[in-house]
């Protein structure tokens, strides 16, 4: 499946199920393991873990299978890998604590070296 079409299916299923925030990171070039992120708050723990099965279900429907899914049974954060796109599917505290989009925006990444003088 074509990840344009991946990322659409997605979005829709986090959409339908009343996911918040849904943000799309295009992390090629920063990332070794995938190639884009798409991030959702869920309100409860209940829907954290409906939000990513509903992924992993719409995926599967689409001939996606899931890689791999961590965080199931806290549900204040869940991952389902999908190869090409890793969907993270977080409480808002939890988003807000790791927050990931600031993490992976290049545009926030600064050069520190410069600014600290190396030891004698």
């Amino acid at each position: 499946m074509p990840i344009e079409d991946l990322l659409t299916v997605i979005s829709s299923a986090l959409t339908d199920m009343k996911g918040k925030d849904i943000v799309q990171l295009d992390v090629r070039g920063l990332s070794n393991v995938t190639d884009y992120m798409v991030i959702a708050t869920g309100t409860s723990n209940r829907h954290v873990k409906s939000l990513a099965d509903e992924v992993s279900f719409k995926a599967k429907q689409n001939g996606v299978l899931p890689l791999g899914i961590e965080g199931e049974m806290s549900g204040d954060w869940v991952l389902s890998d999908l190869g090409d796109v890793v969907v993270h599917v977080m409480q808002a505290e939890a988003r807000e604590f790791y927050d990931l989009e600031r993490l992976w925006n290049p545009a926030l990444k600064q050069d520190l070296s410069s600014a600290v003088e190396p030891r004698e």
